[in-house]
């Protein structure tokens, strides 16, 4: 194991090296920056600016700069928010994964216990409704389910809050706090559930309906074991293992932030800063999280792996 690990992780880095390279060569050589764009400044303090924050430099020379600061835990400055890129980070990024946290434990609850049902009860009603649903979830947009349920919950009936995070002049404190951030989040859970649950149902189905094809599954049957035995401690343990491999892309999937759902519930998430960093060509701060990602999406391959042999001695790292 440790063999595998300090290999994996020498791959790793030489991995994030050169993601690092193409994402700062990416925003570099984009015709542009946030300095050039402001059409408020003048010729004279746009010079200014660039020679301040080095944007007249050679681009690898800038890159030297900028992957020296990284390892020291600093990922630039943004121009546009004028604060350092991880305290914007620390800032927005945890409203995203309680986001992203909650409904990604609700779709993998309702995605196993669906899928099992549904793959036991192959081509009955309950299964075909399974499928039209499915189908369905994963081919009306999201911004379309969103809008629907603010226009139902948030308009007509006004159960719900139609955005944000908090109401807008609220002090609560203590448990308030707390329900009104529940309240708020109700709705875009709501949806991000609804777009995630219908591929990964999908996937838990025909995992099972493979599993309880072999012949261990009519073994255990044969040795008078009951059908919820049969089902959940041996089919759907087995039907589990190729699904470790999706935790790897959940991981950046938490930090990531939704572009649309927390647009259109204007939460206060990373993904919604993210865009606004496009439209003012913010590229430090676009640099920092599209790295950040990387980071991520490079450890969860990594835990993933492992979690892969952990869960099933059989396979060899």
């Amino acid at each position: 194991m440790s063999t595998y690990l300090t290999r994996r992780i020498g791959y790793m880095l030489l991995i994030l090296f050169a993601a690092s390279l193409m994402i700062f060569l990416l925003y570099a050589l984009t015709p542009g920056d946030f300095v050039t764009s402001n059409i408020k400044l003048t010729a004279a303090r746009k010079a200014e600016l660039r020679e301040l924050y080095g944007l007249n430099k050679p681009v690898l020379e800038r890159y030297g700069i900028w992957i020296k600061n990284a390892f020291h835990g600093d990922f630039g400055f943004s121009l546009a928010q004028q604060k350092p890129v991880l305290t914007l980070f620390h800032e927005y990024i945890w409203n995203s994964f309680l986001l992203a946290a909650t409904s990604t434990f609700f779709t993998w609850v309702l995605a196993v216990i669906i899928g099992v049902v549904s793959a036991y009860k192959q081509y009955s009603w309950f299964d075909t409704l399974v499928m039209i649903f499915i189908f369905a979830a994963m081919s009306i947009p999201s911004f379309f389910i969103g809008l629907f349920l603010i226009k139902i919950f948030a308009v007509d009936l006004k159960w719900l809050p139609p955005g944000g995070m908090l109401t807008t002049g609220s002090n609560a404190e203590g448990m308030a706090y707390v329900r009104e951030v529940l309240r708020h989040m109700t709705l875009p859970v709501v949806v991000m559930t609804l777009l995630g649950i219908g591929s990964l149902t999908r996937y838990f189905r025909s995992n099972m309906i493979d599993v309880i094809k072999q012949d261990f599954i009519r073994t255990a049957r044969a040795k008078g074991m009951t059908e919820r035995t049969v089902l959940y401690r041996h089919a759907l343990r087995n039907a589990l293992l190729p699904a470790i491999t999706l935790i790897g892309f959940e991981l950046p999937g938490l930090f990531g932030g939704s572009l649309i759902i927390e647009k259109i519930f204007n939460w206060p998430g990373i993904g919604q800063l993210y865009m606004q960093s496009f439209s003012v060509r913010d590229y430090p701060l676009l640099m920092g999280f599209t790295m950040f990602i990387a980071i991520l999406t490079v450890i969860g391959t990594l835990l993933s792996d492992i979690l892969y042999h952990v869960a099933d001695p059989r396979v060899k790292l």
